[in-house]
């Protein structure tokens, strides 16, 4: 029977399922001849616990407003930040003795020579020569023949458009040096992250082991891998392409693991009574077999570095980061806004060539890829004009270097006239609009949490990860919540956890609203789908850029740029659990006369409830996130705290105990919310499993 007809059987479970969830209270129908069923126990709403402890907490904080709260003054330090920015300084002084600090400098230069070799070849002059070794024709038909032969001729056109804007928006350079750092990172991910793929995907102990270091590497917030980084390789190009690798290392290593462990069984078996050696199983069917899963992978490899490589201009890395950094400083939003531009053109770019190259992949396995003589003449035809174009770009200088021009200057220009008026015309309800959210939710839950004693406020979290993720995930917390209070930054950990909770129920706002929205209706799918898309292939930089112009530097500010960066995925998670849900059940449903609503609120939202909660865990890592990159924008608090490590070396272990604080508040968060989304499997309703494409930024 084809899903969506629904025989008599199925009509009566689907009608079974539908009243049980319209009315949870009624006995279960039975159907004739069968058993009784066993007496169901009726189980309290979670909501109902949690309620009371929220209104103690709030009647304690009454009582207890702005005592023992853990507040430090500005920029103030307690002695243990002294004490880490002591470990700072020794081990920079024994830079030259330390072996641990001998080896990550003769990485560091290993890895600047290696960067600077590359600009060398394709973006800077190299001494003595006064243009690069291949020139920016040379470049471009390299690139685009590169696209052709792994693709088709469709994204050769793209690659050959893109390259082509990074030179005429003015950014050839820092264009091609994004790219650098971008590759050189994405390989030795690879090199790396295979193997422990392979490890995860056929060791169940080794799959264990390495999740859980995975687990804390996506955790943790971009910006804070960088401090310690710059510990152990200096500012620059070393930094830049350490901290990348280190972001883009995860994605590979989980979900190409996650394909070679989903290799069947039996296939495993039949190979095993063949007589085939461990490696003849691992390179003759499971690495095939999950060719499609660890191409995903790369993909989000590549896109995740692309995303590290432009905050990584933070420590001086080279790239685009470096002008988009310059226009949030100034708060200039066209000088920001072209190179940030580049930076989405770059990841569609690479986003698309990744795709095209395993679906034709994909289809030449299977005996396909079009006429193959047809295909023979374009490659030759294309190699030839690309061998014609790396020497004419060797020996002309015009061809070599691109030529200037004030197209991206003039774009800047048009649009800071264009914000300009936007902010003017606008102002009235942005404004209003920030004073509401900030006036009517932000502010009071900050007072709860930040102005409570300490420990009434960890009792009241704690009390809540019991209530909502059980025993275990109550003890990870208190374990969380003691570091936090160690590290002497409580006050301050208040504050960002406010501001994520904040963010991440407007992102569930938006995700149920939309979500539903395109879960009931696949015309309204179609639409917003490619436009979340590409709102998650965007680096999580790039949003800060048109919301600080409408909003100016304010925690308000990096609180919608976190929204805006997190809600792509929660819509989709969402729209793709309210589309699981059985067909038959909604039908059941209608034959009652349900009205929509009642069909949304008693049947589809109740069945996804497990998708919801995981769409809230990557709402509240990813608001998360961007909430930390807000500190360069007034957001103050833990972000705040981290840049000002990151300018002051006095205040190196402020930053550093912030970096760990943030670690810690993203754990406690993540566990929460996935023992809740375990709570949860036990639910009515068809499951599918899904890859959710992840944003720029900590995917979970």
């Amino acid at each position: 029977m084809t899903e969506g007809v629904a025989g008599p059987g199925l009509r009566a479970r689907g009608f079974v399922e539908s009243q049980k969830l319209a009315n949870p209270d009624s006995p279960r129908p039975v159907e004739p001849g069968a058993a009784p069923p066993p007496p169901e126990r009726k189980t309290l709403s979670r909501w109902i616990p949690a309620l009371g402890v929220i209104v103690a907490w709030v009647v304690v904080w009454y009582l207890t407003d702005g005592k023992d709260t853990l507040s430090l003054p500005g920029v103030a330090r307690t002695a243990l930040h002294d004490d880490l920015t002591e470990i700072n300084n020794d081990l920079l002084a024994g830079r030259d003795t330390n072996p641990v600090m001998l080896f990550t400098g003769a990485l560091a230069d290993a890895l600047r020579s290696l960067v600077e070799m590359m600009q060398g070849i394709f973006s800077k002059p190299n001494l003595p020569r006064p243009v690069p070794e291949i020139g920016w024709l040379g470049v471009t038909a390299c690139s685009t023949y590169v696209a052709l032969v792994v693709a088709n001729w469709r994204i050769a056109l793209l690659v050959l458009a893109s390259f082509l804007s990074f030179g005429v928006l003015g950014f050839w350079e820092q264009s091609l040096d994004l790219l650098i750092i971008t590759g050189i990172s994405v390989v030795i991910a690879v090199v790396v992250g295979m193997p422990l793929a392979v490890l995860v995907g056929t060791s169940a102990r080794a799959n264990r082991a390495i999740t859980v270091v995975l687990d804390v590497m996506q955790t943790m917030p971009t910006f804070v891998y960088l401090l310690p980084v710059v510990l152990f390789f200096g500012i620059g190009i070393p930094s830049a392409v350490v901290a990348t690798l280190i972001y883009a290392l995860p994605p590979i290593v989980r979900i190409a693991g996650f394909g070679i462990r989903e290799v069947p069984t039996t296939t495993i078996e039949a190979t095993d009574s063949a007589g085939q050696t461990y490696w003849q199983r691992l390179l003759k069917v499971q690495i095939p077999m999950a060719r499609k899963t660890i191409i995903v992978g790369l993909n989000q490899t590549i896109l995740a570095a692309l995303s590290m490589a432009t905050l990584a201009s933070f420590v001086d890395g080279p790239g685009l980061g470096k002008p988009v950094l310059a226009g949030l400083r100034i708060n200039d939003v066209g000088t920001a806004f072209v190179p940030g531009a580049l930076i989405v053109v770059m990841a569609v770019m690479l986003d698309r060539t990744t795709t095209a190259a395993s679906e034709r992949a994909e289809k030449v396995a299977r005996g396909g890829g079009g006429d193959p003589r047809t295909r023979r003449i374009l490659l030759i035809g294309g190699a030839v004009v690309t061998i014609v174009a790396v020497y004419v770009s060797r020996t002309y200088v015009d061809l070599a270097r691109f030529p200037e021009n004030t197209l991206g200057s003039r774009i800047a220009d048009v649009v800071n006239d264009v914000m300009d008026w936007i902010t003017g015309t606008f102002s009235g309800a942005t404004g209003a609009f920030k004073d509401a959210i900030t006036n009517g939710l932000l502010n009071p839950m900050e007072s709860v949490l930040a102005e409570s004693p300490w420990y009434v406020s960890g009792l009241g979290i704690a009390a809540l990860a019991l209530v909502f993720g059980g025993l275990r995930a109550m003890i990870t917390t208190i374990i969380c919540l003691a570091g936090i209070w160690y590290f002497d930054l409580w006050h301050d950990a208040m504050i960002t956890l406010n501001m994520a909770l904040v963010g991440t129920v407007l992102v569930m706002i938006l995700a149920l609203v939309f979500g539903v929205w395109m879960a009931r209706d696949r015309r309204v799918d179609l639409g917003i789908r490619p436009l979340l898309d590409a709102g998650q292939t965007i680096p999580p930089f790039v949003y800060l850029i048109p919301v600080l112009a409408l909003f100016g530097p304010s925690r308000f500010t990096a609180i919608v740029a976190g929204i805006v960066y997190a809600a792509p995925a929660a819509i989709k998670l969402v729209a793709d659990g309210v589309k699981a849900v059985s067909p038959t059940t909604i039908e059941a449903g209608r034959s009652t006369g349900q009205t929509t609503w009642q069909e949304i609120t008693k049947v589809q939202l109740p069945m996804a409830k497990g998708s919801l909660v995981l769409a809230t865990n990557q709402g509240l890592l990813y608001v998360l996130a961007m909430v930390v990159i807000g500190g360069l924008v007034g957001a103050g608090a833990l972000g705040y705290d981290v840049v000002y490590g990151f300018s002051r070396s006095e205040a190196w272990g402020k930053g550093l105990a912030a970096g760990i604080t943030i670690v810690l508040l993203g754990v406690m968060l993540d566990r929460i919310t996935r023992a809740a989304a375990d709570k949860r499997r036990d639910d009515p309703g068809p499951r599918r499993a899904f890859f959710v494409r992840l944003p720029i930024g900590p995917p979970k």
